[in-house]
């Protein structure tokens, strides 16, 4: 899958729960790509955002980042 493809679909997501309160929004975005997209897909979207993110929409980038310290390994 392209990059586009993931902005693409994760830029549909965050549409789908724009009517939503801001954070309800950007949760149910985060919430949707973890149920329903595979490692791989979310892998890909993780290296867009780091990347810069370019074309994902600011609840799409919100719940990326949030995506992104919810999988990013333990220290300590």
């Amino acid at each position: 899958m392209t990059g586009d493809a993931i902005v693409r679909m994760a830029n549909q997501i965050a549409r789908f729960f724009a009517s939503r309160p801001d954070e309800a929004a950007v949760a149910g975005t985060e919430d949707h790509i973890v149920k329903f997209w595979d490692p791989r897909m979310r892998g890909q979207l993780l290296a867009h955002l780091a990347a810069g993110g370019e074309g994902l929409t600011p609840i799409a980038r919100r719940a990326a980042e949030r995506l992104r310290f919810r999988t990013a390994p333990a220290t300590g």
